[in-house]
């Protein structure tokens, strides 16, 4: 756990409140009850203080993003029409283009704080991610609004972008102070890492946002109904071979490390700790927020 947690967790809720992203009191006092600046404490206890405050405002962002725009009744077209100007931001505001979303405006800032601690590559390597991130939530509305359940195989294939977790995975080495060559970032011993680690953390919120998101129009989103609906089990079922594929990507993370410590980089050994630190994290974090577990003590009291 990082030392700088409670003044980071303070000064992102009133971050987030400044920055207009929630809509009214009650939703403020969910977040504060959710105790963000836990799951960046966690998952990046290696960043200074100001690093600290950067990628639990970025996870902060997506966490309200996600609640106004995935987990929500918006529909495709209505998310689609707001991705130029969030492509903008990401590619640049020539032209004189106006932002006046205030997602955007707060992203433009979240844009310019990676830009003043990153060299070109690394902010190239957020931005980009980032927008396969937006795009990939037109995917997810259409699902909801057209009653779709997809496929396991298209299903597996987006979660690794609608799950925003290499938008995350893109801030480690900034976060830790060793730079990724873009050589590095491109290797397949990397790329295969951070795919496997991709994998765990998206299942692992399947599994433990179930509960939140079953009764509502997000359910089509989860793999435990991917797999419930496309192979005929049951939710039991389901849960327990997402928790057989979980083992296994965690096995290949496992298999893969003597090829990248045969690297010599500290830059990939501090990633690589990083991946490891958003899998333990994220679940520690999910085990203990208000976010989830409402939904898991709502559910048994039902039952």
């Amino acid at each position: 756990m990082s030392p700088h947690v409670e003044r980071v967790d303070r000064e992102t809720l009133e971050w987030l409140i400044a920055s207009g992203m929630l809509k009214d009191a009650e939703t403020v006092e969910r977040y504060r009850q959710a105790r963000y600046g836990w799951l960046g404490g966690r998952t990046y206890p290696y960043a200074e203080h100001e690093l600290l405050r950067l990628v639990t405002d970025w996870c902060v962002w997506l966490f309200a993003f996600d609640d106004a725009f995935c987990e929500s009744d918006r529909r495709a077209a209505e998310i689609a029409r707001t991705l130029p100007q969030f492509y903008a931001v990401l590619e640049g505001l020539d032209g004189g283009y106006e932002v006046d979303d205030r997602f955007a405006r707060t992203l433009l800032e979240i844009k310019n704080r990676i830009a003043a601690r990153a060299d070109g590559d690394q902010l190239d390597r957020w931005c980009s991610v980032t927008k396969d991130y937006l795009f990939a939530q037109v995917w997810e509305a259409a699902n909801r609004e057209d009653d779709v359940v997809p496929t396991l195989e298209d299903y597996l294939f987006m979660r690794r972008r609608t799950g925003a977790m290499l938008t995350v995975f893109a801030l480690i080495d900034i976060a830790a102070g060793h730079r990724l060559t873009p050589e590095e970032w491109r290797h397949p011993a990397v790329r295969a890492i951070t795919e496997s680690a991709n994998d765990v953390v998206v299942w692992d919120n399947d599994l433990i946002s179930y509960a939140k998101e079953s009764e509502s129009g997000n359910a089509r989103n989860n793999l435990v109904n991917v797999l419930a609906v496309h192979g005929g089990v049951s939710r039991q079922a389901a849960m327990e071979r997402i928790g057989t594929m979980r083992n296994k990507a965690i096995t290949d993370m496992i298999e893969r490390r003597p090829t990248l410590e045969a690297l010599g980089s500290e830059a990939v050994h501090a990633y690589v700790r990083g991946l490891e630190f958003w899998i333990s994290g994220s679940v520690d974090y999910s085990l203990t927020s208000s976010r989830y577990t409402l939904a898991w003590q709502q559910r048994l009291a039902e039952e």
